[in-house]
């Protein structure tokens, strides 16, 4: 089902309207763009103009990740799964992150600051709402894990919660993470200091429901 057949449907049973995003973390808006993209990005659908460069603000430094994502999930007991590129830019609390189908179409921009958020999809208004988790299920019917990536992409738990983290008993590198009913397994690393994340798997089992989100960052 399409993300355009997904809001039809929860237009015509009557669903609460979707209202403009408190502030909320940077990486909730980065799994929303990749949830409610996704059909998007398989369909080869119109792109959107690329956003322009995020300049660094006075004190702060731009975090810049470029790289290749895989979803595989589960919708009305079928198996789906879609791919494509992704380009994260973050400076401070300001964060502008875009989607790519694999022919280097941007299909999806996301851009959050600490007054709101919003997802630009092509041919579609902005999807905007106080919890970006609601939008995602509005749009496809499950979530992605929100507020933990951005601290598990830097080999820690994100605060808030109990998390566990285990380690290679030789080198002393994060294997494996648990917090929050997800499991969060590293792969590969970057060659030199700093240590630096190339390759993470994440996956969760909610109620029958497996997730299985893979990220591959080329820089």
């Amino acid at each position: 089902m399409t993300v355009t057949r997904m809001v039809e449907k929860s237009q015509i049973a009557s669903r609460p309207a979707i209202r403009r995003a408190d502030a909320s973390k940077f990486i909730r808006a980065a799994a929303l763009v990749v949830a409610c993209t996704a059909s998007v990005i398989a369909t080869g659908c119109a792109s959107l103009t690329p956003p322009t460069p995020v300049e660094p603000s006075a004190g702060a430094t731009v975090e810049h990740y470029r790289g290749r994502f895989s979803v595989r999930y589960e919708q009305n007991g079928e198996a789906r799964n879609t791919y494509g590129n992704f380009d994260w830019q973050q400076n401070g609390e300001n964060a502008t992150v875009q989607l790519l189908d694999p022919l280097g179409q941007t299909q999806a921009i996301v851009r959050e600051n600490p007054r709101s958020a919003s997802l630009e999809l092509p041919g579609k208004a902005p999807l905007t709402g106080p919890r970006l988790e609601d939008v995602m299920h509005d749009a496809l019917g499950f979530a992605l894990p929100v507020g933990g990536l951005r601290y598990w992409l830097r080999m820690q738990g994100a605060p808030g919660s109990q998390a566990s983290i285990e380690r290679d008993p030789q080198t002393q590198r994060p294997t494996h993470l648990k917090q929050d009913g997800w499991t969060i397994d590293y792969q590969a690393y970057f060659d030199g200091t700093p240590l630096r994340v190339k390759r993470v798997d994440l996956s969760r089992d909610l109620d029958g429901s497996p997730l299985a989100v893979r990220l591959v960052i080329d820089e």
